[in-house]
Order: C-alpha cells, then sequence, then structure tokens
C-alpha cells in the first residue's frame, strides 16, 4: 500500500570524474520506500569509499514505514548504528585515524517530506520556479560567511572549502540536522555532493531542473560539472513529486 498520494520520478548519477582514482560518493535512489541519499566520504586508502557504501547499504535495509515518525527515527537509528561503526573502524587504525562520509537525506511519507544532513552534501528543492537551498552546509567555510567574514562567492574558492565540521563517523555523537515541510505537485528535489555545488552556480542548476526528462537532468548536471573543472567525484539525484491525476492535495493555506 503507497504511503503517499504523490507519484515520483528519480534518478541518480554517481561520477568518479577526470581526476580522482576512487569514488568516494554513494547514492540511494529508493522511490518504493521514499528515501533518497547522497554521501561523499572521507578518509583517503579507501575508507571514504567505505564510509559512503556503508551509509547507502544500511539505508537501503529500512523496511517499508508505517508512520513518518518511524520513517525518520529508524533513519536515524540506522545513521547513528553507521556512526558507531565507522569510529570503531577508525580505532583499529589508530587514534588520528577517521574514517567518514557526509550524507543527506530526503524521506517522503504522506504529503510530507523530511530531511535529515551532516555535512555539505546538500538538497534543493525547485517549486513554482523558486530555487531553495534547504539544508545549511556544517562546513568550516560556512561557518566563516554566517559570521560575515566571507562571501558566499570567497567562499567557493577558499583553500579549506572542502573541510567539513560535522560528517557521520567524525565524532563519537552523531549530530544530524533537520527541516520538514509538506509536499506540493510538480516539487522537485536535487541532492549532491560538493562535486557539483562547487563548481555549478545555483542559477544554472535551476535551469537544467527545469527539464521535464529527470533521467537527462541528471546527467546533463553531471556534465556540466566536468565541464567546469570539478576534481571531485560527483554525484547528483534528482526526485521530482507529481500529483496522480484526480487527485487534489489539501495545501497548509
Amino acid at each position: 500500500m503507497s504511503t503517499t498520494p504523490f507519484d515520483f520520478a528519480s534518478a541518480s548519477v554517481s561520477e568518479v570524474g577526470f581526476v580522482r582514482k576512487l569514488n568516494e560518493d554513494a547514492a540511494l535512489d529508493r522511490p518504493d520506500l521514499g528515501i533518497w541519499v547522497v554521501a561523499d566520504g572521507m578518509g583517503g586508502h579507501e575508507s571514504g569509499d567505505y564510509a559512503s557504501r556503508l551509509i547507502v547499504d544500511m539505508l537501503s535495509r529500512i523496511p517499508p514505514p508505517t508512520s513518518a515518525g518511524t520513517l525518520i527515527a529508524e533513519t536515524r537509528n540506522q545513521l547513528e548504528r553507521a556512526n558507531q561503526i565507522l569510529r570503531a573502524k577508525a580505532a583499529e587504525r589508530g587514534q588520528s585515524s577517521i574514517i567518514a562520509s557526509t550524507v543527506v537525506v530526503l524521506l517522503v511519507y504522506g504529503e510530507h517530506f523530511a530531511c535529515l544532513w551532516a555535512g555539505d552534501s546538500r538538497l534543493y528543492r525547485l517549486r513554482d520556479g523558486e530555487f531553495l537551498q534547504v539544508t545549511h552546509d556544517h562546513s568550516h567555510v560556512q561557518e566563516l560567511v554566517d559570521m560575515g567574514v566571507l562571501s558566499a562567492e570567497e567562499a567557493e574558492s577558499h583553500p579549506q572549502a572542502n573541510v567539513v565540521t560535522r560528517a557521520v563517523g567524525a565524532d563519537d555523537s552523531l549530530a544530524l540536522d533537520k527541516k520538514h515541510d509538506r509536499l506540493q505537485p510538480d516539487d522537485v528535489f536535487l541532492l549532491c555532493s560538493d562535486g557539483l555545488s562547487r563548481v555549478v552556480p545555483d542559477q544554472d542548476i535551476a535551469a537544467i531542473l527545469h527539464n521535464d526528462d529527470i533521467d537527462a537532468v541528471v546527467q546533463i548536471l553531471v556534465d556540466t560539472a566536468l565541464e567546469r573543472g570539478s576534481r571531485d567525484n560527483i554525484t547528483v539525484v534528482t526526485v521530482k513529486c507529481r500529483s496522480p491525476a484526480g487527485w487534489e492535495t489539501t495545501l497548509p493555506y
């Protein structure tokens, strides 16, 4: 039985890029569960690859949800378990080792969506022509922007632009931020790693998302990032919310 009155079209691409030898990104595209994920691993020596894929694998095991609350709670539980596993794995290598990954998760149930995240992988939403960054980066440069030390434009090219302040596996206690809202017909969501967001401006991403072909959108986004010189792995997941014919949502007006 469907847990939402909406239909969802989604697609994903994860690209190693022209510079890195290993893809340390991972994605999950599960419209049947109402779960979409992007994880961007870190740690070197294949540790980032292990971290991101562990997160995706554990979230893919979440059973079909029975309520929005259970879906969010189970997602948190799985991420906290992943955090414990990564901390233990790093401890085996020595006190200075870190095996970690950013994560951004989109969850849908009923007429609502929720987003959980740690790090600088992002969720965007395109609604009625308005393009919004739903998440707020957990990064060193974002803290400098928030304090007024850097402009958003200066932050993109800052030498510490890749330094995150939160990640799954980075600390003994996992801190996740959450946002939630109602879904509306024709909402388009984009989850991405910073291999896209650091080289393709928001206005260009928004323009590409207006394309109705979801499969084409994800490939165009990746190709654009490569053309703009991205030196990182690039992962994108695009989700379009569609209302079945004859169904009308009750909007919160």
